[in-house]
């Protein structure tokens, strides 16, 4: 063996961290881009926002030329988060139903601010602190007490007891010898609490307890035989045994059904704080002169830009032949940064403009217009590969005047027509919707018969494919859709 040299000539990708950081803020949301924004500008001084108002100079008494400073008008960013916080979120789910008589409101709610205090602190309440409170107020024993206290810890958010009193009973403490009987005395007590149908241990137990609690009529009885006997047929919508069961005619069912649907199956629910999560569109899509046109949203876009006093010093020590220190690079990475952010927005408005080209009549006429649309059609449009257009479309928001939409929900699969062309999957649950909003809910129509309408049209779909697009639109089954 010998030792020899070679000379060879390959040819491969690397990709460069400019090229690398460019890919991962093209797949960030909103919301992780401002966090990688925040995260540079913490560990780079050379790059700040721009959007921010220089702080205005203090008036000093005798100071010539100055002036008293004003106040800066809210920016329309600013602005639109004061009316999200003050919509109120979550929390506006529970003063509605307040407003509407659930709580034995007598007429329409004012503006009094009073009241708007007293809404606010009762949908802050938790169900614990609610049940607290009611328990604070009885003329319990301390042993009961205690027991209906520790009940109260047991319940889950929607207010149901999820164990048995048998597997809660060994939790208890040994010394105190409490037994199954007094659990259930504490069980019964809190049943009578408000909301009606708190710590019910099932679904019927629930609407039962909520029964019992209104006038006795004999659509409430109807309704309590119901929930308490028959809740598997009603809940397969099988009104003819119930009617053979409890000897009912089809106006009396109808009431009691009627009863039951008013019930609320998850009596804690209106307690339960809701995360709300406010969506920033990336782009915007107007109508202009018979054209949809895209722009970006102001409100999603970052305002960047190189620090003037580190930049000034850096240039400073460059004219005066001083070493180039840190701050050298860091304005490169800097500089890099503004440009991939600014080449991430470019590249999501051309992306939204082509998916807008193609789907034009789905702006103009809705879901049942639109076509089907793949990633690569756009890709080979613009340019650019499919694994981009896939970054791009992923978690990026399009608003539009028929909501907000991702990007993403204007690309899916297609079935052939009779006449050569193609549906989109979009277009045929729309059409789904409509068929099962327009039905006679006595007569409901199949998944075989919404496949037999459509083939009508022209449009070829298996029953089976209309069952999945059915259970994806949440419709439930033939059987569950009717009436009595």
């Amino acid at each position: 063996m010998k030792q020899t040299l070679q000379l060879r000539l390959s040819q491969h990708l690397a990709l460069t961290p400019q090229l690398q950081q460019s890919i991962r803020l093209l797949q960030l949301s909103t919301l992780e881009l401002n966090q990688e924004i925040e995260k540079f500008l913490s560990d780079n001084p050379l790059m700040e926002r721009d959007d921010i108002e220089p702080e205005s100079t203090p008036y000093l008494p005798g100071q010539e030329g100055a002036s008293p400073s004003t106040q800066a008008a809210e920016s329309p960013r600013e602005q639109t988060a004061d009316q999200q916080e003050s919509s109120g979120g979550g929390d506006d789910s529970a003063i509605d139903w307040f407003a509407e008589g659930g709580s034995g409101a007598s007429g329409p709610r004012g503006d009094d601010d009073d009241n708007d205090y007293q809404d606010i602190q009762a949908a802050g309440t938790t169900l614990r602190d609610h049940l607290s409170s009611q328990l604070a107020l009885t003329q319990l024993s301390d042993r009961d007490r205690s027991l209906t206290r520790f009940l109260i810890e047991a319940i889950d958010d929607d207010g149901y007891l999820t164990q048995s009193l048998d597997d809660l009973l060994p939790l208890l403490p040994d010394e105190y010898e409490f037994e199954l009987d007094d659990l259930l005395i504490a069980l019964r007590h809190m049943q009578s609490m408000d909301p009606p149908g708190v710590a019910a241990r099932s679904a019927a137990e629930c609407l039962a307890l909520q029964l019992v609690n209104m006038g006795a009529t004999p659509d409430r009885d109807l309704a309590l035989s119901i929930v308490r006997q028959h809740i598997e047929l009603l809940a397969a919508r099988d009104y003819v045994k119930i009617k053979k069961a409890l000897g009912c005619s089809d106006d009396e069912l109808r009431r009691a059904h009627q009863l039951i649907c008013s019930l609320n199956p998850r009596p804690g629910a209106q307690f339960s704080s809701i995360d709300t999560r406010y969506i920033v569109p990336d782009v915007i899509v107007k109508k202009l002169r018979s054209q949809w046109l895209t722009a970006l949203n102001p409100d999603a876009m970052p305002k960047l830009r190189i620090n003037r006093l580190y930049a000034g010093i850096l240039q400073q020590q460059r004219s005066n032949g001083a070493g180039a220190s840190g701050l050298s690079s860091q304005l490169q990475e800097a500089k890099w940064f503004i440009k991939n952010v600014q080449q991430r927005f470019d590249t999501i408005l051309r992306v939204s403009q082509a998916i807008v080209n193609r789907q034009r009549q789905f702006f103009d006429y809705g879901e049942v217009a639109m076509r089907p649309l793949t990633l690569r059609e756009i890709a080979e449009e613009l340019g650019l590969h499919e694994s981009t257009i896939s970054r791009v479309t992923t978690q990026k928001f399009m608003a539009t005047p028929r909501g907000i939409f991702e990007l993403k929900y204007f690309f899916g699969s297609h079935v052939s027509t009779v006449a050569g062309g193609e549906c989109s999957a979009t277009a045929i649950r729309a059409l789904i919707r409509q068929l099962v909003g327009a039905e006679d809910t006595k007569r409901p129509l199949s998944d075989a018969k919404i496949a037999e309408i459509l083939g009508q049209q022209g449009i070829v779909v298996a029953r089976r494919t209309i069952a999945k697009y059915r259970e994806a639109l949440n419709i439930p089954s033939v059987n569950l859709r009717k009436s009595i």
